[in-house]
């Protein structure tokens, strides 16, 4: 008996290989699809797919697991100080809900994992401001008049509610201007930095990072300047490449490693244009020392600039940080694909760690805003009226992936597409997730060929899939 039972439980052993592809095999795969025409949004189909042997003469998306390149630090928006502001008018009952559908990962929650605030104020706030405003003519080098201002009734609570929801958050600071006695210009838009105030608005950053860490937000990383290049934001402040490196090696990297701040400091966080900015920094040791990444927008150029800068440094970390996606007032239709395609997908395929959309919220008019070089077309993920939400194209176009590419997870090799724009990970659960625009005109039918087996599938024109198995 007892050698029999010995090689019973042997032949499981012997066969588990075996059994194990099998069971792959079987597995099914669920999609969740938005459509053009809204009659699916983030709707998870009600029948699985399921692998089968390939021999169809469908197109192919091939996924291999073997492959990885970057790993994604997240998916999310610009929590901007009138988000905030819209956020804390609505009821505390609304708020929890809308909070806990944003940012949790039950039920409806699309568990969005990365914000970007302001440091100061945006052009999406009601008024400029900064942390150190003085009446003009006065200074505050010693920075004993800073202060949170306006933030600290309205984005720092927020921040509370959504760190109770989703603890593990990870918050990029990003400032518009530095305080206007700190500048050329005396104001708050337009204007440089000037040189002999380098040492104080480094600790102006030290500052901001240690004051909301004591209510208990930790900033992971920063960028050094948004849209340096941009002087008609209102707040804004230009910063040449050479400027900015002067001052990351001089005054900010020495202020960060003095005070012990492990907050990321990345670079530019403007457009794709101009990639030659970043590259300027990182080609300087001393200020490269100090820098984890850069960071982009894409109003302008093309995403494989962060492809150029990845070749170029391939040590340091890519990420997206801005761009607005609006829904088309004379088109019904959810352009939900070419959003998908042009972002979702194609930012992490040139090597960014995240994606990040503006902005998380405006009301119908798309305010707030400042005056003169504030945002008057800015549409948020959502529309807030009160109490009254509605989900825009920006909210779907991160759902997409937000709610299935958890932070951790590995971007893994899949086949390029002009036809299905697409994008794949490994996610810590051991699922794999697979990312599919139709941005085209006609509807789209493909396998997503896995391990030698095939999903076969189909995309309306205008729709995205994600699948997961």
């Amino acid at each position: 008996m007892g050698f029999r039972f010995l090689r019973w439980i042997a032949l499981p052993v012997w066969m588990l290989s075996v059994i194990t592809l099998q069971a792959q095999h079987g597995k099914t795969v669920s999609l969740w699809l938005t459509t053009a025409d809204r009659t699916s949004l983030l709707a998870k189909q009600p029948e699985p797919l399921r692998f089968h042997k390939p021999g169809t003469n469908l197109q192919v998306i091939e996924v291999n697991d073997k492959e990885k390149y970057q790993s994604m630090d997240g998916f999310g928006f610009a929590l901007t100080g009138g988000s905030a502001q819209l956020l804390m008018r609505m009821s505390a009952a609304q708020r929890n809900d809308l909070l806990h559908e944003l940012f949790g990962s039950e039920n409806n929650g699309i568990a969005v994992s990365y914000l970007r605030v302001s440091i100061g104020s945006s052009d999406m706030n009601d008024h400029a401001f900064t942390y150190d405003d003085l009446p003009a003519g006065e200074t505050d080098p010693s920075l004993a008049k800073f202060n949170l201002g306006p933030d600290s009734t309205t984005v720092i609570p927020i921040l509370k509610e959504i760190l109770g929801i989703q603890p593990s958050i990870k918050i990029l600071g990003s400032p518009w201007s530095a305080p206007a006695w700190m500048k050329t210009n005396g104001a708050l838009k337009n204007g440089n930095l000037k040189p002999e105030y380098y040492t104080a608005y480094a600790q102006y950053f030290v500052k901001y990072i240690e004051t909301v860490k004591e209510q208990g937000i930790r900033i992971d990383a920063i960028t050094v300047q948004n849209e340096p290049l941009n002087p008609h934001n209102t707040p804004s402040m230009v910063m040449q490449a050479e400027d900015q490196a002067v001052f990351i090696k001089t005054a900010l990297g020495p202020a960060f490693h003095k005070a012990d701040i492990k907050t990321k400091i990345n670079v530019y966080d403007h457009n794709c244009d101009r990639p030659d900015y970043p590259l300027t920094i990182l080609k300087d040791p001393e200020a490269q020392a100090y820098v984890d990444g850069s960071a982009f927008h894409l109003y302008e150029g093309e995403m494989s600039a962060l492809t150029q800068v990845h070749e170029a440094y391939p040590k340091k970390n890519l990420y997206f940080t801005e761009q607005m996606t609006v829904d088309r007032k004379d088109d019904p239709s959810l352009e939900v694909a070419r959003a998908v395609a042009r972002l979702i997908v194609a930012a992490p395929r040139n090597w960014s760690r995240n994606v990040l959309l503006w902005n998380l919220a405006a009301d119908p008019g798309f305010g707030p805003h400042t005056d003169s070089g504030g945002c008057p077309v800015c549409e948020g993920a959502i529309t807030l009226d009160g109490d009254r939400i509605t989900r825009n194209l920006a909210y779907y176009t991160v759902a997409q992936a937000s709610k299935f590419v958890p932070p951790g997870s590995i971007r893994i090799a899949s086949s390029s597409s002009v036809d299905l724009p697409n994008v794949a990970f490994s996610a810590p659960n051991g699922k794999r997730v697979v990312i599919v625009a139709n941005p085209g005109s006609t509807a789209q039918d493909f396998e997503i060929r896995y391990h030698g087996r095939s999903v076969a599938t189909s995309l309306k024109s205008g729709a995205v899939g994600t699948y997961v198995w």
